[in-house]
C-alpha cells in the first residue's frame, strides 16, 4: 500500500453552498467530479493529488483521502474495526497526530467520545507493532485522521490539510471578525468578475475581498503562504513532490498591467 501513488476517494469539503466554485477549481486542475454535494465534492485521486489540491484550491476547507468504510452501531465497533488496521504504514515513528470527526449517531452524546475510541485503536495497534505509544493531541500540527460517522455508515480519512484552508494565511495580525478568506474567494467567482476590469470594494472592512480579487486576478494560489499540510506528517511523505509544486505556483503568478483594485472604508 503506497498512499501516494494508490487512487482513492478524496472527499473536499467546502463552507455551505459553495460547492459549485470548488467544483469548478478542482476542474480547472485537472480532475474529474464524481459527487457533488452541499458542502463539498468527490474526486478520485492520491495523496500526491491531495498535495496539489492543498496548494492551489481557493474555496476549499479540507482535503480528506478515504481509508476505509465500515459499519458501526457504536464506538466499540468504530475500535474494532481500526484497532486491526495498518496504522505503522501510514504514521511516522516517532511521530504525533490529531483526530477530528463529524459524527451523527444516536449512541454518542459528544462527538469527542468517538475521536477518543479512534485515537484508542490507533494507538493500541501501534504499540503493539512498535512498542512504543505516539503522541497525541488536538493541535493540528501533524498528521491528521478524520472520522465521517451518519448514523450505522463509518468512513475514516486521512485529512491531508490540518488547519483549514479556508483561512489562506497571509493575516499576521486578523482584525475583529474578518471574512473567511474561501467564502470572499467563492463571492468574486460568483460575481463573474473578468479579472481585467477596475474592481471596487466599498465598505471593504478589512479587505478580505480586494486581497482575494488581487490573489485571482495573478493567479496567485493560497499555498504561496503556508508552509506546513498534514500531507508532511505521514509516513513515505517524498518532500519532492511538494517542492515541485511549490516552485509551479511561483512560476504561474501573472503580470497584470493597468488592473485596478479600489477598497475604502469611508
Amino acid at each position: 500500500m503506497n498512499l501516494f501513488t494508490d487512487k482513492a476517494s478524496i472527499v473536499i469539503t467546502c463552507p455551505k453552498r459553495l460547492a459549485p466554485y470548488l467544483e469548478k477549481e478542482v476542474t480547472e486542475l485537472g480532475f474529474t467530479t464524481e459527487k457533488k454535494f452541499l458542502t463539498g465534492v468527490c474526486i478520485s485521486g492520491t495523496i500526491n493529488d491531495c498535495i496539489k489540491l492543498n496548494l492551489n484550491l481557493h474555496c476549499a476547507s479540507q482535503v480528506l483521502y478515504s481509508l476505509k468504510t465500515f459499519e458501526a452501531q457504536n464506538a466499540d465497533d468504530i475500535y474494532e474495526n481500526l484497532v486491526s488496521y495498518p496504522w505503522e504504514n501510514i504514521l511516522p515513528d516517532p511521530g504525533y497526530f490529531s483526530i477530528t470527526s463529524n459524527v451523527n449517531n444516536p449512541t454518542i452524546n459528544n462527538s469527542m467520545f468517538a475521536n477518543l475510541r479512534v485515537k484508542d485503536a490507533i494507538v493500541d495497534r501501534l504499540r503493539e507493532k512498535r512498542g512504543t505509544r505516539p503522541s497525541t493531541g488536538a493541535a493540528l500540527t501533524g498528521a491528521v485522521i478524520n472520522l465521517f460517522w451518519e448514523d450505522r455508515h463509518a468512513e475514516i480519512f486521512i485529512d491531508t490539510s490540518g488547519p483549514s484552508l479556508g483561512r489562506h494565511g497571509y493575516r499576521k495580525i486578523p482584525g475583529q471578525a474578518p471574512m473567511l478568506e474561501a467564502l470572499a474567494a467563492a463571492t468574486i467567482y460568483a460575481t463573474q468578475w473578468d479579472k481585467r476590469s477596475p474592481f471596487v470594494n466599498p465598505m471593504c472592512g478589512s479587505g478580505t475581498l480586494a486581497i482575494e480579487a488581487a490573489m485571482i486576478a495573478t493567479n496567485r494560489r493560497p499555498g504561496l503562504f503556508r508552509t506546513n499540510y498534514a500531507f508532511m506528517h505521514l509516513q513515505g511523505y517524498d518532500e519532492s513532490v511538494y517542492l515541485q509544486e511549490d516552485a509551479l505556483l511561483e512560476t504561474q503568478i501573472a503580470d497584470v498591467p493597468g488592473l485596478r483594485i479600489i477598497a475604502t472604508d469611508y
